[in-house]
């Protein structure tokens, strides 16, 4: 997770330098809201990362603890190439069979709701994956490969697939092409072309898709997304909404077996009782509709400023969790998370103009300054901390006083 931390600003700096480069071709790339709202989801899988990735480690230090290979795998360089194939190799199983069964795509879905393909997509990450994805490499804990290593290339092979999510790189060199996954092969990925769907789930390598029959290349232009919309700028929502509907459709279905197969066939399945499974569209941008909304332009910059104060309270919390005065208390690192979660929420609900949070925006204010008094006290500086939570906040109020109208 470290790694994945102390990378966060470089991925804003490429980020930075592709919105530089798409502002001046004039390209129509970006969306605020849409990149906010993939942001808002790569923050909360970071913040539910803190208590679930705690569980699910020890999961893998117990399986190696008991492994009799214990200690037996030496740390040479072939190793650590083996260990990478491996982590690659269980990736790919994890993240075909996440797009094959439904009960799984639920925990995936999230991270093709875009309806754009750019960086800021890297990062929007389904809250509860690692919950289902950690199974699939308990084979390297039985094996004997030493937790730090596997956390080590897991987070190197997370990190690889940033980049690939661009529309600025066409295509690599083909020798490049033939063994690694490429922008060009990922965009495939995201697309909801009927021919692109569950296509090409390598991480770093693509040659698992080639020998398994799951490679496309790219060829018409990409539509992005998923085939039902989520229609929504709520991070919160956005994650539990497939979920929501699939266990609702499964509620309403009398026959047991059917009830199964929909939580283990293909996502979309659906026995005739209820409609039936549909059938993929042929869409190309111009017959596919985004999802929008609208807002004033004083309300984005109003976004856009507290998204800003979010990111870099959220990027201090993620690298001072582990230390005082967060370390040995987890109520407060609980409020902290409890309160960014709560301000990814207020944030999509004032996209959509939803009068729910114009009203707690104003609470989240507030209690965003009582928390960092709770947070600071003990600290020297905390009189200079807090004038500055106080100037925040007295600015925000007022300011956002100026929208009200707009709910």
């Amino acid at each position: 997770m470290s790694l994945i931390v102390l990378s966060i600003p470089i991925f804003f700096f490429l980020i930075g330098i592709e919105l530089l480069i798409v502002k001046m071709r004039h390209l129509s790339y970006y969306r605020f809201n849409d990149a906010v709202t993939n942001l808002s989801c790569g923050i909360g899988s970071q913040i539910t990362g803190i208590f679930l990735k705690t569980v699910t480690f020890a999961g893998y230090l117990y399986l190696y603890q008991h492994s009799p290979l214990l200690g037996k795998i030496p740390t040479t360089w072939w190793v650590w190439v083996v260990l990478f194939l491996g982590v690659d190799f269980f990736y790919y199983w994890f993240h075909r069979l996440a797009h094959e069964i439904s009960i799984l795509w639920g925990s995936h879905v999230v991270h093709h709701q875009s309806e754009e393909y750019n960086l800021t997509v890297a990062l929007r990450q389904a809250w509860l994956q690692g919950a289902f994805s950690w199974v699939f490499y308990l084979p390297l804990a039985v094996a004997g490969f030493p937790p730090e290593m596997f956390v080590t290339v897991a987070s190197l092979q997370t990190l690889y697939q940033f980049w690939i999510h661009t529309k600025l790189i066409h295509k690599m060199h083909p020798w490049f092409e033939y063994v690694f996954a490429t922008p060009s092969h990922h965009r495939v990925h995201h697309g909801v072309n009927p021919k692109y769907i569950d296509r090409n789930h390598g991480g770093t390598l693509i040659i698992f898709d080639r020998l398994f029959g799951t490679f496309q290349e790219e060829e018409e232009e990409v539509v992005y997304g998923i085939t039902s919309q989520p229609k929504s700028w709520n991070p919160v929502w956005v994650n539990f909404e497939y979920w929501i509907d699939l266990f609702k459709d499964v509620f309403a279905v009398h026959n047991f077996a059917d009830k199964i197969k929909m939580l283990v066939l293909a996502p979309g399945w659906k026995p005739a009782e209820i409609g039936g499974t549909a059938t993929y569209k042929e869409v190309t941008p111009q017959t596919f509709k985004k999802y929008d909304t609208d807002i004033s332009s004083g309300l984005n910059y109003y976004i856009l400023f507290q998204f800003a104060v979010l990111l870099g309270g959220t990027s201090a919390f993620l690298n001072l969790q582990m230390k005082a005065p967060f370390l040995d208390n987890l109520g407060l690192k609980a409020a902290v998370s409890t309160l960014i979660i709560l301000s990814l929420l207020i944030i999509g609900g004032l996209f959509e103009k939803r009068k729910w949070a114009m009203l707690l925006e104003f609470s989240r204010i507030l209690l965003a300054g009582m928390l960092c008094y709770w947070v600071t006290k003990d600290l020297a500086s905390t009189s200079i901390i807090m004038g500055v939570i106080l100037v925040h906040g007295i600015i925000s109020g007022l300011w956002f006083l100026r929208f009200r109208k707009e709910f």
